[in-house]
């Protein structure tokens, strides 16, 4: 279940909530309101910073470029400001990456799942990144040992993405990208062993 957001009478704006909220409190702004967000758990942690630097690591190896940031950097939407867990930027948007985060939607989002954000990343992200033109929306999910891309349609909605075979999952907007979701898993994540499986090293 998601934690209560903070009451605020008349609403807070994103410039309020930046000079209330202290860089290392764990909160989002969404419509107005100061939501606070359980601190990650140590796996949820390793997942997140595993995924970051293989994605981070492909692109600069591919020369593919654009960005990657993860938790707690901001994607700044119209009227949110979200933590991603890890996203990626293409080239042509580098003129939006500000002090404080991403100016508008990032081509590539990825959200690990923890008990309290299931609701969150499922139903309410899930919505918003749709809305505001998020490319491509990763679920990885520890608890249930799953990792769902999703790729957003002519029609402004996500269509789950059909794993390959053998079992691994891919991007449609990085080009080349893919994971096997086994590595996510593993008790020793190392980064060089999807290096080597892409042919990088």
């Amino acid at each position: 279940m998601s934690l209560p957001a903070l009451q605020y009478p008349n609403g807070i704006s994103y410039e309020e909530f930046l000079a209330t909220v202290d860089e290392g409190t764990y909160a989002e702004w969404v419509d107005g309101e100061v939501v606070p967000v359980t601190p990650p758990s140590d796996e949820h942690a390793q997942i997140t910073l595993f995924f970051a630097e293989i994605l981070d690591g492909f692109v600069r190896r591919t020369r593919i470029g654009g960005q990657v940031r993860h938790s707690p950097f901001q994607m700044k939407l119209p009227s949110s400001a979200r933590q991603p867990d890890v996203l990626w930027a293409a080239a042509d948007k580098a003129d939006r990456f500000k002090r404080l985060g991403l100016e508008g939607p990032a081509d590539l989002v990825v959200e690990v799942v923890s008990p309290e954000s299931r609701t969150r990343d499922r139903r309410e992200k899930f919505r918003e990144y749709a809305q505001v033109g998020v490319a491509e929306y990763w679920i990885v999910d520890p608890m249930q040992r799953t990792c769902e891309v999703f790729r957003l349609s002519g029609a402004g909605t996500y269509l789950p993405l059909a794993p390959g075979d053998p079992a691994r999952v891919a991007s449609s907007v990085v080009t080349g990208f893919w994971i096997d979701p086994a590595w996510l898993w593993a008790e020793s994540r190392d980064m060089w062993r999807a290096f080597e499986a892409w042919g990088l090293i």
